[in-house]
């Protein structure tokens, strides 16, 4: 059996390395973890592609009760391959 991926909590979570499948889940865990750690910025990197997770990653983050508002990343930084979240304060 796979042990847990430990993934540091630092407001950045980059989507490139997971399955599809574990996105939901990876998703939410994240932004819990976050909240309890004090950041309320996140910067999702779901990368440009055809614009699948992307579209995944807007569905979650529209429905999550903690999620003030999304936005993707200015153009600098990733553009419509990153989005900017703001979740509620605790």
């Amino acid at each position: 059996m796979d042990e847990p991926l430990q993934l540091p909590i630092d407001g950045v979570l980059d989507l490139h390395t997971f399955n599809p499948r574990e996105i939901k889940d990876l998703v939410r865990d994240y932004l819990a973890a976050c909240r309890e750690r004090g950041i309320f910025q996140v910067r999702i990197i779901h990368g440009k592609g055809i614009g699948n997770l992307r579209r995944t990653v807007h569905a979650l983050l529209t429905k999550h009760p903690e999620v003030i508002s999304f936005t993707l990343d200015h153009p600098e930084y990733g553009s419509w391959g990153a989005t900017l979240v703001q979740l509620k304060r605790q």
